[in-house]
């Protein structure tokens, strides 16, 4: 664990789940520095702190045993994502960081590249951030990696690395990590010794074989029928948005979650019109041929523990895995909502946001409900659509490329509140306003756009906001400088947009989406003095998390 005298409280918990140091990759070089970027200041203030606690009386004895095996497990998930990050020799770079400030902010940010600002270094002369990060040789160029002959070059679960004879080759992570996966799956295993429910003891089981084996897709097919299970975990190389050079590779990520029972008996019946919501999208046919799977479920959790690309930067508040296309088709997905993370951002972000920039007389219409379901039918649209383009190219993914992560969050976003609507019209979600779900959303925008153009996530919500701005959704008073829904307009850029990214997505369009995200992917001006208004107004842009067994009572 790492040791440094500590100044702060943020501080203490940030080190408190460190990862040790651990081998078993030789040591890359260091990247070759170049000039002419510019340094930013380490700004920790911009995250509130939340501590990640949960009702854990009512486990059992068995239960509270596995969760610390689980955080255990997750901690050696947080170093691999650090080595992913940063480097295999991140832990001494960290501890030479001498200001406070920045050295809690490295930690934040697992480096020295402040993600919420598109990854503009805040030290001095580290240059900036890789886009590949560490899954590719420094000094590889893009030329060579696409013209040498590589199988699996496209590979979630491998690095690229040189050979003695300075020619690339394929480092499974199996390999490259294989005490510290090793020890992982040991844990797992001794957790499924402990778990009550027997499908999720064989997931864990099999979730331990892949990290060993790079095989995760058998893992993944079980983890669709875990179902009964109070104690969840996620864990392993799961989303690909640390890759920014190819997004093809995954990263280290964990997950200990634990289920809330009444919020998902509330959500469990959505999943079931996702083949009638498939078949109304506004896009022909042959772009909605891919039936989602119709085993998908809706569970409600509170998150315990987050490690890795799950923790870096902003912080994730919902769930939709597996990424795998063919589990997807066949089996579908699992959404999982973390509520008490997004309880966090809507009380201490979301609500503060809309004083600043929400017009009074919509004000009203921003309620918990709406941030919850716009955010769970975000999760859910991820089924929606098309895996693969129509023309037999591959996946979306491979075709999309570095677009892919922000196509595929853009789609989401936007379908999930076309789905509202429809099932709105339909009488499915009872009697609640409509327009809590679009002035909320709204306010979401501001929220996300503030995560910056390195994050998928961010950059989408530009594209949506100068899409929305185009179509009069929404009107900016000059005097006050608030905003307010023109909710027949928003409607209608609703269903232009879904359109547009559908068909970008089944055509595998990769020169669409650039120019998409080129062109609309940005902040403008009024844009950026609103959000600096924002920042005046010391409203957080996210929160970083007190975790551990300690802060669960489970010492």
């Amino acid at each position: 664990m790492i040791h440094k005298n500590s100044h702060s409280l943020i501080r203490w918990a940030l080190m408190a789940f460190a990862a040790l140091a651990l081998t078993g990759c030789a040591e890359e070089p260091e990247p070759e520095l170049t000039q002419g970027w510019t340094t930013v200041e380490p700004r920790p203030e911009i995250y509130a702190n939340f501590a990640l606690t949960a009702d854990v009386s009512g486990l059992s004895d068995n239960q509270r045993q596995m969760i610390r095996l689980l955080i255990e497990a997750s901690e050696i998930m947080d170093d691999l994502f650090w080595r992913q990050a940063w480097g295999d020799d991140w832990q001494s770079r960290l501890e030479g960081i001498e200001d406070d400030d920045a050295y809690m902010f490295a930690e934040i940010n697992y480096g020295p590249w402040d993600r919420l600002a598109d990854n503009q270094p805040f030290l001095q002369n580290v240059g900036p951030k890789p886009l590949g990060a560490n899954f590719y040789p420094p000094d590889m160029t893009i030329e060579e990696f696409e013209s040498v002959y590589l199988p699996g070059k496209n590979g979630l679960y491998s690095l690229i690395r040189r050979d003695e004879a300075g020619e690339l080759i394929l480092v499974p992570y199996s390999v490259a990590y294989a005490d510290e996966l090793s020890r992982a799956a040991e844990l797992l295993r001794e957790a499924a010794d402990l778990a009550e429910d027997p499908s999720f003891a064989t997931y864990l089981k099999l979730r331990a074989a892949a990290l060993i084996s790079d095989e995760y897709q058998i893992s993944d097919l079980q983890w669709m029928d875990v179902r009964d299970n109070q104690i969840e975990l996620v864990i392993g190389p799961i989303e690909t948005y640390e890759d920014r050079l190819f997004g093809y590779r995954a990263a280290f990520e964990s997950y200990v979650l634990i289920k809330d029972m009444e919020w998902s008996e509330r959500l469990s019946r959505f999943a079931d019109f996702l083949p009638e919501l498939q078949e109304g999208l506004p896009v022909p046919d042959e772009y909605k041929a891919e039936m989602p799977g119709t085993d998908s479920d809706l569970n409600a959790y509170d998150v315990v523990y987050y490690a890795g690309d799950c923790n870096a930067g902003s912080k994730t508040i919902a769930i939709n895995l597996p990424n795998d296309e063919e589990v997807q088709l066949a089996k579908g997905t699992r959404r999982l909502q973390l509520r008490n993370a997004m309880q966090a951002k809507f009380e201490q972000i979301l609500v503060p946001i809309a004083d600043v920039l929400v017009d009074e007389s919509q004000r009203q219409h921003i309620t918990f409900d709406a941030f919850f379901s716009n955010t769970m039918f975000h999760e859910v649209a991820h089924g929606l659509g098309i895996k693969n383009t129509i023309d037999g190219r591959g996946t979306v993914r491979e075709a999309l490329r570095d677009t892919a992560s922000s196509m595929e969050e853009g789609k989401a976003d936007i379908l999930g509140l076309y789905m509202i609507t429809r099932l709105h019209e339909a009488g499915e979600l009872g009697d609640v306003d409509i327009r809590d779900y679009y002035v909320t959303f709204m306010a979401g925008i501001f929220r996300s756009t503030r995560f910056g153009a390195a994050s998928a996530h961010g950059r989408a919500n530009m594209v949506r906001f100068n899409f929305f701005e185009e179509y009069g959704a929404f009107v900016r008073d000059a005097e006050t400088g608030r905003y307010s829904v023109d909710f027949d307009a928003m409607e209608e850029a609703m269903t232009e947009l879904s359109r547009l990214l559908l068909t970008l997505q089944g055509n595998g369009d990769y020169e669409g989406a650039s120019e998409l995200l080129a062109t609309r992917g940005v902040i403008g001006a009024q844009l950026q003095a609103d959000l600096d208004r924002l920042t005046e107004a010391n409203i957080p842009v996210d929160i970083i998390f007190t975790q551990g067994v300690d802060v669960l009572g489970l010492e």
